[in-house]
């Protein structure tokens, strides 16, 4: 093939993972809306759209599987192609993560702990996946290393909002003389899952930091 071919091949993968990024940003943002407006149709828009994002992971897989059976590409284009693999891996599985929180809109009662601002975090995590794409399409790595950083104040925020969810739950006193004990303990089930599912997303942006690193600078700092 020749190298204005090869080069155009790099160039359409790192524009697909690009519109990938955005489908699975717009995708969880949308699960975070329809978790706040408690929106059970919104919510099964983000879970009926998982499909497209595994076709969009499907057919990326098979560009970077061809890149590197046929052309068989060495040193800072290896790094890309590979990091580019790992990351549409992150992306499908944030996405996964998004439909998670569409099911919980569908259920979720919200209003049961006001005080724990999960659209809060799940802006913050949104805004990570995004700053780590964007290391990527711009090959900075100092943004690499603020997504890593920005990972602390996500699980320290996720850690709090646990605590506050189990500590409100013991201090009610009403509990011990409600009849739907188990509808509310289902709900503090599914608040905890949205406070894990937002740290996980969290990682994932860490992850795709990592691998954006790793493929501008030959650097595994973040990888462990």
């Amino acid at each position: 093939m020749p190298r204005e071919q090869y080069q155009s091949k790099l160039e359409k993968l790192r524009d697909d993972v690009l519109y990938m990024s955005e489908v699975v940003a717009e995708r969880l943002k949308m699960g975070l809306d329809a978790l706040e407006r408690q929106d059970g149709e919104l919510g099964e828009e983000v879970i009926t759209g998982d499909a497209e994002i595994n076709d969009l992971y499907l057919e990326l897989e098979g560009q970077c599987t061809d890149l590197i059976a046929l052309q068989q590409p060495v040193a800072g284009d290896l790094r890309f192609i590979a990091a580019s693999f790992k990351i549409i891996t992150d992306l499908e599985r944030i996405a996964d993560l998004a439909t998670n929180l569409g099911e919980y809109a569908k259920q979720a009662d919200r209003e049961v702990f006001p005080d724990v601002d999960v659209q809060r975090i799940g802006d913050d995590t949104l805004a990570m996946l995004e700053e780590a794409m964007q290391a990527y399409a711009e090959s900075d790595p100092e943004l690499c290393h603020a997504v890593a950083e920005a990972d602390d104040e996500i699980d320290a925020a996720c850690e709090a909002a646990s605590d506050l969810v189990v500590r409100d739950l013991i201090e009610r006193d009403e509990l011990r003389e409600e009849a739907d004990v188990e509808g509310t303990m289902q709900n503090v089930s599914r608040l905890l899952l949205t406070i894990r599912d937002l740290e996980r997303v969290g990682d994932h942006a860490v992850n795709i930091a990592a691998r954006s690193l790793y493929m501008i600078e030959n650097d595994d700092e973040l990888l462990y």
